[in-house]
């Protein structure tokens, strides 16, 4: 591989990636090692870092990463983080520095992710030999850590990224960081040493999927590569520094059958809502912020044949379909000059032109409710999206304001008509007070009498009180209802077998 030359002189001979380290060098800037390879943006802020180095006493890219890697307890509280001062800063600063003068950006596309940590710990080591820095084994390891994290991931955010029993990052500016585990908020033992740090990771982050984040464009949507939904909110609107928010997807997707074990849903219910989207009822997913709306649409479009065309369209795509045919769309931000905006009702309103067996909208915040209810009333049958809302009722409430919001002149009782021959059923999502997530409701959309829309219940959730831990103790219960609206639907794809038995059975464990 190759090094970059320092200023003067020529540089020493180039050393192969993964072959042992060779004598000290006279200087850090004449080594040749071997690139790394950081994304597009690492390697810009990079270059930036370099750039900047002889005007600023600390360079542009390094973050403080505040534990130690390795091990999945890495962001719990550690004694290490009291121990850092800023003799650790300006030591991390410096090799940093001497790090940028050594390396070849011209190189750093050629390695893959794990080769480029090895390498760029290669060179680390070196420097912390040439300099002669007096540094525990401990202490160098950590060090080691932290430069690799901040040139070719996300820096403090890493250790937090690999645990996956974190449902929610939520970052308060540099000094201050909070993570949601089984439910329950609590400060996590992270840092960024300056606001510059954290602006320059959410930079990284929205630069991958082409968005920005700075002064001029300070509010911004945007995902990880694993599907994780990211917002960033930069000063001057952010007060404090800049806020991050994360919401992370687990590395293994969840199931129904894991929303049983875990209580959200009962057998029964799990079965009826695989029904639900085999015979390809129109469904809503409501529920509030967190209520786990999204992962509950993951799961339905599993029962999904594989052989239906299925579009989605989202704001910062997220969901994580499992069928072959899947297009998946997303929406556009305007450019600086206010232009190029792609709006969700753009996407849905072009799905109709793309032959879709069913459209799935990651989530339902404004006049786009229109088309989609127009999508699923005109053959597209099995539509989903998602909506915020806190019951079935308020759903259907919150459909009319959206359309209403969108200046459709309809009449009322015109738009509830367009809502009843479109919406089958509505699936309901709440987040207990406990942090437990629970399905509430599985109701149908039925019809109308007068300008009212009737709706039935075939599951609620009951809440009978609370155990000695304070977890929320209730029961899922059938409501009686023995011959569901979609019962000609269930006849139709062969199901109403199985539909018949998982409401029998749940009337059956009520009684």
């Amino acid at each position: 591989m190759f090094g970059k030359r320092g200023a003067t002189g020529t540089g020493g001979p180039a050393r192969g990636a993964g072959l042992a380290p060779q004598a000290p060098r006279p200087t850090p800037a004449e080594a040749q090692p071997a690139a790394a390879k950081p994304d597009a943006p690492a390697a810009a802020e990079l270059a930036n870092a370099a750039a900047a180095a002889p005007e600023k006493a600390t360079p542009a890219a390094p973050v403080e990463q505040a534990t130690a890697p390795a091990v999945p307890a890495q962001a719990q509280a550690s004694p290490r983080r009291s121990a850092r001062n800023e003799s650790y800063y300006d030591t991390k600063t410096q090799v940093f520095s001497a790090l940028i003068e050594t390396i070849d950006l011209s190189q750093l596309a050629k390695l893959d992710a794990d080769s480029a940590r090895e390498e760029i710990r290669d060179i680390v080591n070196d420097i912390i030999a040439i300099k002669n820095y007096a540094m525990s084994i401990a202490e160098q390891e950590e060090l080691l850590e932290d430069i690799c994290n901040d040139v070719l991931g996300y820096g403090p955010l890493e250790p937090l990224l690999a645990r996956d029993e974190i449902a929610d990052i939520m970052v308060n500016g540099p000094d201050r960081c909070y993570i949601e585990v089984n439910g329950k908020v609590q400060e996590a033992d992270v840092t960024f040493r300056d606001a510059q740090q954290l602006l320059s990771v959410c930079q990284r982050i929205v630069s991958q999927v082409g968005r920005r984040v700075d002064e001029s464009s300070p509010i911004c949507d945007a995902r990880l590569a694993d599907g994780s939904r990211v917002n960033v909110i930069a000063p001057p609107l952010a007060i404090d520094g800049t806020a991050l928010t994360i919401r992370k997807f687990k590395k293994d997707k969840l199931t129904l059958d894991q929303l049983v074990n875990f209580g959200s849903i009962s057998p029964e219910g799990a079965t009826l809502l695989q029904i639900i989207g085999r015979v390809r009822c129109n469904v809503v997913i409501s529920g509030g912020t967190g209520s786990g709306k999204t992962t509950l649409l993951n799961c339905l479009t599993r029962y999904i044949d594989t052989d239906e065309r299925v579009i989605t369209c989202e704001d910062a795509a997220e969901l994580q379909l499992q069928q072959p045919h899947v297009v998946r769309l997303e929406t556009r931000p305007p450019n600086l000059e206010g232009e190029g905006q792609i709006t969700m009702r753009d996407l849905v309103k072009n799905c109709l032109r793309m032959r879709p067996e069913r459209i799935i909208v990651g989530e339902v915040r404004g006049a786009e409710v229109f088309d989609l209810l127009q999508a699923m009333n005109t053959g597209h049958d099995g539509s989903m999206g998602t909506i915020h809302a806190n019951s079935p009722r308020e759903c259907l409430s919150r459909i009319e304001s959206m359309i209403a919001m969108g200046g459709f002149s309809l009449p009322q009782r015109t738009v509830r008509e367009i809502i009843v021959g479109s919406v089958d059923v509505i699936v309901q999502a709440a987040r207990l007070r406990d942090g437990s997530r629970r399905i509430t409701h599985i109701t149908e959309v039925i019809g109308m009498e007068g300008d009212v829309i009737i709706t039935q219940d075939l599951m609620v959730y009951d809440i009978d009180g609370e155990d000695a831990n304070g977890r929320i103790v209730g029961k899922h219960r059938s409501t009686g209802i023995g011959r569901p609206a979609m019962w000609d639907r269930a006849r139709y794809y062969g199901e109403e077998q199985r539909l018949a038995s998982a409401m029998d059975s749940m009337e059956v464990k009520q009684n």
